[in-house]
């Protein structure tokens, strides 16, 4: 029998002509009958949003690990099961349908039970999460992001709340969707799940009460009608707080103990690129961050404004085919909250450069930034973490964003190897010499 034809057996007829000219959906029907459903049984627990996707899955996979749960990963930043975790090194948060299925597949061999899946926008727009059970959806916020592709925020914010519905119709599972209840979109996707759980500081099921932050995370009490739990986040910044508070509301719909909920998020030391902090001796502050979007970058000026005792330096760019008409947005952010800004490259891909550092200069100048002065252009991005590092003094704090965990670096002729810590560390260190 051929390959066609056993997944005619499984696919109805009438569906399979259907989807199949629509790519991404017949691939992945054909993936999972080519795996053998590798999905099938498991207890998934899919997280999307516009920020905050990958820490929340981070803090949701240690919860359970460390509460002896035989849990799997896959982010951006890193896949894998228990503590055997790996890099993910594609420019992906989804990965493409043969892959995903792929390491599902063998994550199974390795005993996993539950599964912790940032799911993005273009993956659920495309099908390529079918066949997969989710149990438990988890949205973190929905801001401007992607509307090159999307083409209005509408359609960006509907294809996330697939997620959602894709998760009610999984009737074996616990149809639980948990929602940012201070997110406006918040109550949207409660609607669109028979369970939902609103999580949020200032409204919802669950909120987060005398919040303290420090540089070093955060520690708070999170109130679920008369439950009280002590919860310490290690992960720097006001929305931390939230993408903690949204784990605790997943501890408590999977039947986590309170014990194990406050003492697996507290286990979670740090996510590498998110809020990433550079110590080689300099008598200044180097953060590395993938912040890359305008709503994060907001909430991260608005976070370290106030702590950072001299200059706040940043540093970023914008990636090349991606959706322009947040460079300048950006722009005017980091010039109305930095003292300086040093702009540079960011996957520029085939666009020039220069173009699109001039979308981004144009945001500066409007809040206020000269060029050569506290506004600076330069292209070659180790250059300019170099220059943003030798500009600062004691006291400043140097903030490099958009690349974070990254490990390549796109340009006109292909891809490049790119370590942004390891060249934020050499950058430090000889600043300190």
């Amino acid at each position: 029998m051929s390959f066609r034809s056993s997944v005619k057996k499984v696919v109805p007829r009438d569906v399979f002509k259907r989807v199949e000219p629509y790519g991404h959906l017949g691939e992945a029907m054909i993936y999972s009958v080519k795996n053998g459903f590798p999905a099938k049984g498991l207890k998934v627990i899919g997280v999307t949003g516009t920020n905050g996707k990958t820490s929340t899955c981070f803090l949701i996979h240690k919860m359970l690990v460390n509460s002896g749960i035989k849990a799997g990963l896959m982010t951006t930043v890193a896949y894998g099961v228990g503590d055997d975790i790996h890099p993910q090194i594609a420019h992906m948060t989804t990965v493409s349908v043969p892959l995903l299925h792929q390491r599902i597949k063998e994550m199974r061999s390795q005993g996993m039970e539950w599964l912790v899946l940032e799911v993005t926008s273009h993956a659920l727009a495309q099908h390529r999460v079918w066949g997969i059970p989710f149990s438990v959806a988890v949205m973190t916020n929905i801001t401007h992001e992607h509307l090159d592709y999307h083409g209005t925020f509408e359609r960006y914010r509907d294809a996330k709340k697939m997620l959602f519905t894709q998760t009610n119709r999984n009737k074996k599972g616990l149809q639980i969707g948990i929602a940012n209840a201070d997110d406006p979109s918040g109550q949207l996707f409660a609607g669109a799940v028979r369970n939902p759980v609103l999580y949020g500081m200032n409204n919802g099921d669950l909120r987060a009460k005398n919040v303290k932050l420090t540089p070093a995370g955060s520690t708070y009490t999170a109130e679920i009608g008369d439950a009280e739990l002590n919860v310490t986040c290690h992960l720097p910044g006001s929305f931390n707080v939230y993408n903690s508070l949204a784990a605790v509301a997943v501890g408590q719909a999977v039947g986590l103990t309170q014990e194990q909920i406050e003492q697996g998020i507290a286990a979670l030391e740090g996510v590498e690129g998110r809020m990433t902090r550079i110590t080689e001796g300099q008598d200044f502050d180097v953060i590395v961050d993938f912040a890359h979007t305008p709503d994060s970058f907001e909430k991260l000026f608005k976070d370290l404004k106030p702590v950072v005792k001299g200059k706040l330096i940043c540093m970023f760019g914008s990636a090349g085919r991606r959706d322009e008409a947040k460079r300048a947005i950006q722009g005017e952010l980091a010039g109305k909250y930095c003292d300086e800004v040093v702009v540079t490259e960011e996957d520029d891909r085939d666009i020039d450069g220069l173009e699109i550092m001039n979308q981004i200069a144009a945001g500066v100048e409007k809040a206020g930034k000269t060029r050569d002065t506290d506004l600076f252009l330069v292209h070659d991005r180790t250059e300019a973490i170099n220059f943003a590092i030798k500009r600062a003094k004691k006291g400043d704090t140097v903030i490099l964003l958009g690349k974070g965990h990254e490990k390549t670096i796109e340009r006109a002729d292909g891809e490049h190897p790119w370590d942004e810590i390891g060249t934020a560390k050499a950058a430090a260190a000889k600043a300190a010499a």
